[in-house]
This record gives structure tokens, C-alpha cells and sequence, in this order.
């Protein structure tokens, strides 16, 4: 394969943590740019600096490279939304950190977000377990503050959830699409302003 100007220069022998994390970010930024099928393990190992056989070493397929990658982003937007939630206990403010979470989440260096919410292999079931255990969890998190605080029942709150998440990732995709036009605190008041003045109708839990 002919070396492109991305192409890393051959590295020395590092510690497996630190190859481990080098083959982690030279493989974000080809799955990010040419997506799962367009991608290739030849040009991964190019872009990190090291021959095939090492990157095989850590990681046996491109399949095992994407899910580790896919695993590292889901695992940083839960935490994201948990460290929002945790971070007060006044409920307004508690709606603005989470639709912060979301917004710093896709303005992220390296556009990790990318396949968490765009990947081009959610046909894959070890892929879409990851993506809705995601879901999942954001949203389970959520609703235990929506259930304890807003009286609703579980399924209820469950709901309101999900319907607050998506909320959350597709207006913070929309804005980074128009990043130029939209400050992204003035983005985040106003999703956050609009799903405050749905949820603070509901009156709190006596429980």
C-alpha cells in the first residue's frame, strides 16, 4: 500500500496501554472519515506508525478495533450524563448540565460522537447492543430523577426518558451541523429552556 502524508513514521516499542491507546486514535480517525466498510486495518496501521501484525496483536479484526473504540464513546456520554446529573440537586439546573453533557459530547475532539449516533454498522447486533445500552442507561438515569421529583410512575418517567434523550442528541448534532450560527451556550439554554417548561408542569413526588 502506498503511504499517504497522514502516514505515521514507524514507532518504537512502547508500553501495550500506550500502543493500546495509539491504535485506539489512529483508528478513530479513519472510522470517523471513511466510516466501518470504507475503512481499512492496512490504513489504520499506517496512520499509527506500526506494521499489521502489531495492530493484529491488539486487536484481532476490524470488527474487535470498532467495538473497543464504540465501547470508550458510549462509556463517555453515560458518564458524561451521570456527572451532569450528579451535579446538583436543583432540577432546572439539573436539565441545563444534562443538555450540556450532550452538546460538549458531539463537540468533542476527535468527532467520537460519530459512532455513537451515526455509525453505518447498527446492523450489526454487537454494535446495536452497545448503542442501546447508551440509550439505555442515559435515560434509566434520568428517569430516576423524573420519577422521585416529577410523581410519575415508572413507566411514565421511563417515557418522558427517552423522549428527553432524544431530544438531547438531535438537536446537539443539529447544532454542531450549524456551529457557525449558533453560539453553542445560546444552543444549550434554549433545548434546555424548552424541556424545562414541559417537565416543571408536573408536580412533586410526596414519596
Amino acid at each position: 500500500m502506498t503511504a499517504t502524508s497522514d502516514t505515521r513514521p514507524r514507532s518504537n516499542r512502547l508500553p501495550r496501554h500506550e500502543r493500546r491507546r495509539q491504535l485506539l486514535d489512529a483508528a478513530l480517525e479513519v472510522f470517523v472519515s471513511q466510516g466501518y466498510h470504507a475503512a481499512a486495518m492496512d490504513e489504520i496501521a499506517d496512520r499509527a506508525g506500526v506494521s499489521k501484525p502489531v495492530l493484529y496483536q491488539h486487536f484481532p479484526g476490524k470488527l474487535d478495533l470498532y467495538l473497543a473504540l464504540l465501547d470508550e464513546s458510549v462509556d463517555a456520554l453515560v458518564d458524561a450524563v451521570r456527572g451532569a446529573l450528579r451535579s446538583t440537586t436543583d432540577n432546572k439546573q439539573r436539565v441545563a448540565a444534562t443538555f450540556s453533557a450532550y452538546f460538549q459530547y458531539v463537540a468533542g475532539e476527535g468527532q467520537a460522537y460519530r459512532l455513537v449516533f451515526e455509525s453505518d454498522l447498527s446492523n450489526e447486533s454487537a454494535v446495536r447492543a452497545r448503542l442501546e445500552r447508551g440509550q439505555r442507561e442515559c435515560a434509566e438515569m434520568i428517569s430516576q430523577v423524573v420519577r422521585q421529583d416529577a410523581g410519575l410512575e415508572e413507566d411514565e418517567a421511563q417515557l418522558v426518558s427517552v423522549g428527553m434523550v432524544g431530544l438531547a442528541q438531535v438537536t446537539a448534532r443539529y447544532w454542531l451541523s450549524r456551529l457557525d450560527h449558533i453560539p453553542r451556550e445560546v444552543a444549550e439554554q434554549l433545548v434546555a429552556r424548552l424541556a424545562w417548561r414541559g417537565i416543571s408542569g408536573w408536580p412533586r413526588s410526596e414519596h
